[in-house]
This record gives structure tokens, C-alpha cells and sequence, in this order.
């Protein structure tokens, strides 16, 4: 079981930055690909930005590309994800998500945070 408990949602303006963070529990953190989703109002959850495991590399949406920056700490079990340039449409639910393979998929989600651009 795995448990993710986001922080560092809230409200600013248009061009200004957020740091998102998830700490997660369980003694595997450094062997999880790590995610960001988002999710709007009206909208389906899309995906924001990933951090492999295996050789650090990281994915990232083309909406978000060259603005936003996920990076772990092994060491506290927490992965964060640096919003830069904030745009309006970026205002959404940020979801921390990881899964884990025992005899199948486990998935895991957290809580959420809100985060609001104003325009």
C-alpha cells in the first residue's frame, strides 16, 4: 500500500510560480515512476509530467513543456513539480499518481491540490 499527500496548491497570477510537492510512503519510493496529472473543471484528468526510476529521465506534456519541472528526493520519499510561466489554463486539480507491480498493477493516487492562475 502506498499513500501520496500533496502540498503547495494555491492561488496566483498569471506568470508567477508554484512548487508542488508529494511525499509518498512505503520503503520503494526509489524504485516508483513517479507522475503529475491534472484536472480541470469540465475536463478528463490528462497528463502532466513523469520521473522514471530506472536512469532519471523525466516526460512531460507538450502544454507544459519548458515551464513546468519534476524532480525527486529519494532520500524524503517526495517528488515535486516546479510551475513556472503559470498560465490561466493551467488552473486545475494536481494529482500525485505512482503504481506498483504485485502479481499485478496496483494504482495509487493522492488527495489532490488546487491550483488557481488568475488572469
Amino acid at each position: 500500500q502506498v499513500q501520496l499527500v500533496e502540498s503547495g496548491g494555491g492561488l496566483v497570477q498569471a506568470g508567477g510560480s508554484l512548487r508542488l510537492s508529494c511525499a509518498a510512503s512505503g520503503r520503494a519510493f526509489s524504485r516508483y515512476d513517479m507522475y503529475w496529472y491534472r484536472q480541470a473543471p469540465g475536463k478528463e484528468r490528462e497528463f502532466v509530467a513523469q520521473s522514471r526510476w530506472s536512469g532519471g529521465s523525466t516526460t512531460y506534456a507538450d502544454s507544459v513543456k519548458g515551464r513546468f519541472t519534476i524532480s525527486r528526493d529519494n532520500a524524503k520519499n517526495t517528488v515535486y513539480l516546479q510551475m513556472n510561466s503559470l498560465k490561466p489554463e493551467d488552473t486545475a486539480i494536481y494529482y500525485c499518481h505512482t503504481r506498483e507491480y504485485r502479481s499485478r498493477w496496483y494504482e495509487y493516487w493522492g488527495q489532490g491540490t488546487q491550483v488557481t492562475v488568475s488572469s
